[in-house]
């Protein structure tokens, strides 16, 4: 048996395998060689056990390469770790079947608004690693970074490649809309941005400012219309409530009996 499974092992099909990237399908050729068993299993079990493998690494694989291109604020932030017991106005049902990924088939948009310190930007990187494993591309910019790297593009010419990244990707994360006003130049790119998007990707948006006032933020009505059209009536809103949940995590001050025994010490 010891020898069989050595010649197995030493098998040219696994250095064909390792060859052709196929590293999953020989590292289970290699488990399964070496159990007991082997000898019981069908040729099509073996390679179904095989392909399993394989799928498995390479959707590993993936997911790991499009978080690291995601580059997400919160890289641990997941749906399975939101806290609904939180009053903040977050509907259980709704947001599991936000998870299920039916908007970004759909080419639909997200908006998250809520007072700082509600847990938008974390909720929105749960969205996106979510994303990420429904096997979307994701990356996530500050909308102040946002306008930093189109200006400096355009003066070293990469503005239109620039562009091109923020409309393929498949789900675009802005966090922090609104909180200045926009002068003309940033304007116009919004609207080209979302001009390539619309119908084709989805974004994600979180700002404290609620929908009712992004046209005001905006400016220049006519653009603030074209650029609104475009985010707000396919998108579905999360509007987050209660105070801030960086306050409720603060440590409980110490008593002055504890700060007296601390001292003590």
């Amino acid at each position: 048996m010891k020898e069989r499974t050595i010649m197995m092992l030493t098998h040219p099909t696994l250095d064909q395998m390792q060859a052709l990237g196929l590293a999953g399908m020989a590292a289970a050729y290699r488990q399964l060689a070496e159990q007991d068993n082997a000898a019981d299993l069908s040729r099509d079990e073996w390679l179904g056990l095989m392909l399993d493998r394989e799928a498995a690494i390479r959707a590993d694989r993936r997911l790991t390469n499009r978080l690291a291109a995601a580059k997400l604020r919160f890289v641990d932030a997941c749906i399975e770790d939101i806290d609904f017991a939180s009053r903040r106005g977050l509907d259980r049902r709704n947001t599991l079947q936000l998870a299920q990924g039916a908007w970004l088939k759909a080419h639909e948009n997200l908006i998250l608004t809520g007072q700082t310190g509600t847990g938008k930007t974390w909720l929105a990187c749960a969205f996106g690693r979510q994303a990420a494993r429904l096997d979307h591309s994701v990356l996530y910019l500050r909308v102040p970074r946002l306008f930093e790297d189109l200006a400096m593009a355009r003066l070293d010419g990469r503005f239109p490649r620039l562009i091109d990244k923020l409309a393929r990707v498949q789900l675009l994360i802005l966090d922090d809309w609104g909180t200045h006003t926009l002068n003309d130049q940033q304007r116009l790119d919004l609207l080209e941005i979302f001009e390539e998007r619309y119908r084709r990707k989805s974004t994600l948006i979180t700002a404290q400012l609620p929908v009712a006032q992004w046209h005001d933020m905006i400016g220049e009505p006519t653009i603030a219309d074209a650029i609104l059209d475009r985010i707000i009536h396919n998108a579905h809103r999360v509007a987050l409530e209660g105070d801030s949940m960086r306050r409720k995590k603060v440590p409980r001050p110490l008593t002055d009996a504890e700060n007296s025994e601390t001292n003590t010490n």
